[in-house]
């Protein structure tokens, strides 16, 4: 979501170097955070989470746990963000602290691991969402699914590369859209807790899985929704007030 100006740099006639408009706001920086965090991970991730650990209190202990370490996450890149205010995320970070080459290796990985291979697992879940009521009896096929993907990437990519305010925009409607089903869920569920439907709470450690390797997977699964969390400092360079979203972030963490 780059939009380009120029500004001179010294006098009238002088060079002109390019810089990026500060068009984000406090509620399309929220709404790009949150809107980034509430994906498919947490409509998929919730079962995955519970056959690896294997017990419902010790999924609702990973759950916890993950929350922990995003929003000590957040914070720190909070006030980063405030310190070096250069878009880029921690590339620029690392470039700043550990050299060129620390910086080079992680861009790298970024790009060409990273980045692809979450994208792709993004766009498959809601691909499969996305094409599930045109096939009620069984599953979809592979191929309609991932064309589905595909499709969804290139929009999304068309959308932000035309306008960044309309970007924003679909952001927000989606982020409202996205609240909306997962406050259905909650109510759902609390309905069904006070209907009498505790039976899940009744040792709800027993059968728990302590190895190493479900445990990791629980918690790999579990930081995987709350993935996005750092994207603002990619575009720290198109917020109007930074510093002013950091207080109010640290004041609504602090509460």
């Amino acid at each position: 979501m780059t939009t380009i100006g120029s500004e001179d740099s010294g006098s009238r006639d002088g060079p002109k170097h390019l810089t990026l408009r500060r068009e984000l706001g406090l509620v399309s920086a929220v709404s790009l955070i949150a809107g980034t965090m509430i994906g498919s991970g947490i409509f998929m991730s919730p079962q995955l989470v519970l056959s690896n650990i294997g017990s419902p209190g010790a999924s609702l202990a990973i759950w916890a746990a993950c929350g922990v370490l995003a929003m000590l996450g957040s914070l720190c890149y909070a006030e980063l963000g405030t310190t070096i205010r250069e878009s880029g995320g921690e590339y620029v970070y690392i470039m700043r602290t550990s050299g060129q080459l620390a910086a080079f290796v992680c861009v790298f990985t970024s790009v060409l691991v990273v980045r692809p291979a979450s994208m792709a697992g993004m766009s498959l879940s809601f691909a499969e969402y996305a094409v599930a009521p045109f096939y009620p009896d069984c599953p979809p096929p592979p191929l309609v699914v991932k064309c589905a993907a595909a499709v969804g990437i290139v929009a999304l990519a068309v959308v932000n590369c035309l306008n960044v305010r309309f970007s924003l925009s679909l952001q927000t409607f989606f982020l409202v859209a996205k609240v909306l089903a997962l406050v259905v869920i909650v109510i759902g569920g609390l309905v069904l807790l006070v209907g009498g439907h505790t039976g899940s709470f009744e040792n709800a450690f027993e059968g728990t899985k302590l190895g190493i390797s479900p445990i990791g997977v629980a918690f790999y699964q579990g930081l995987w929704s709350y993935d996005g969390w750092n994207n603002l400092n990619y575009v720290i360079e198109e917020l109007k007030h930074p510093e002013l979203s950091r207080l109010k972030v640290s004041g609504l963490s602090l509460h």
